[in-house]
């Protein structure tokens, strides 16, 4: 494999106060630096820092690529922008990197940087979302959760707690706050969503994106508050949007929790790396999460090792991840033949 005498890489400190794993530092490329030749040289993409799973994972990353691991990492920043992000990619097919790691922002309008990268024989190796191309080739493999079955996962729950308490399906009055749209994420839970509330017969009456952040998951709560008074169910496609949903919930005087036949409107999330939230699934403000692991480093790792060996990797490659309930209503839920866990936050 190439490697690289000189490039732009100096590590500008930037803090990141982090509630989850890793530590709180995110590096960013500033300016040169020398570079041992022993080193792996890895441009990673990330898509930008819009959430603490986001943060969390860009952490994992850098632990896991260090150059006491024998790597030299160029951390880009795309500010959720994939503009920025294929100017990332070409700037590491310009400085002939080992590897590229690319965590797409959204799915499609990657064929031709990546037939780019696959000319100059670098291998690219996604992280957390998948991109749409009409080539599979053109990236070497992928690391991250299955969306689809984390939705799974939580409206497996609801119909669990549903069933329990004697809650007709008519009585679900569902609003989902959707992640960035076009994103793998938010693609793969919306459509959890929607089979289920097509399959239950729930009342599942807008959709709308919250862009995975806090203030954007206020903002439209305030909005759907104000257009329907009869939400019980709010699915929030990430923690961070939980957080600002309830806000904008109490703020409007409604009480958030699981009695959603006396007045309480119920709020489900994803992730479960934000400790705000994990307090809050403690407490009973959030009913139900599913992990989101973003712990995606050493998995990144460990598939670089193997392509360094001459191997070919899995071109597939998911994270473990778990179910979070404080409620103790529902012990377990079973998708498509296999039973999951619900645990305590």
């Amino acid at each position: 494999m190439k490697k690289l005498a000189v490039i732009t890489a100096t590590l500008l400190l930037l803090p990141v106060l982090l509630t989850g794993c890793g530590s709180s530092v995110i590096k960013e490329e500033k300016e040169e630096e020398t570079v041992n030749e022993n080193l792996i040289t890895v441009g990673f993409s990330q898509l930008g820092a819009e959430s603490d799973w986001r943060n969390t994972n860009s952490v994992s990353m850098q632990d896991a690529l260090s150059r006491e691991n024998g790597f030299n990492l160029i951390y880009k920043n795309g500010q959720q922008k994939q503009a920025n992000q294929i100017t990332a990619v070409r700037m590491f097919i310009q400085q002939a990197v080992d590897y590229i790691v690319l965590a797409p922002a959204t799915e499609e309008g990657w064929d031709s940087v990546l037939a780019e990268a696959r000319d100059a024989n670098i291998p690219v190796i996604l992280v957390d979302r998948r991109v749409d191309v009409s080539d599979k080739g053109l990236y070497s493999c992928w690391v991250g959760s299955d969306f689809e079955l984390e939705s799974k996962k939580v409206t497996g729950w609801l119909k669990g707690f549903t069933d329990r308490r004697n809650i007709s399906p008519e009585n679900l009055h569902i609003v989902n706050i959707q992640g960035t749209i076009g994103s793998t994420a938010q693609i793969g839970r919306t459509r959890g969503l929607a089979n289920a509330a097509r399959e239950n017969g729930w009342d599942l009456m807008a959709e709308v994106s919250g862009d995975f952040t806090e203030n954007k998951g206020r903002e439209v709560m305030a909005a759907l508050l104000k257009g329907y008074d009869n939400i019980n169910v709010v699915y929030c496609e990430n923690d961070n949007m939980a957080i600002g949903a309830i806000d904008a919930i109490e703020s409007a005087g409604r009480h958030v929790g699981p009695n959603i036949l006396n007045g309480d409107i119920m709020v489900v999330s994803f992730d479960g790396v934000n400790e705000q939230s994990l307090e809050f699934c403690k407490e009973g403000k959030i009913s139900c999460i599913a992990e989101c692991n973003p712990l995606h480093g050493p998995r990144v790792k460990a598939l670089i090792e193997s392509l360094e060996n001459g191997e070919t990797p899995e071109k597939f490659n998911y994270v473990d991840e778990r179910l979070f309930s404080s409620l103790g209503i529902v012990r377990s839920v079973e998708v498509d033949g296999v039973s999951y866990t619900v645990e305590e936050p």
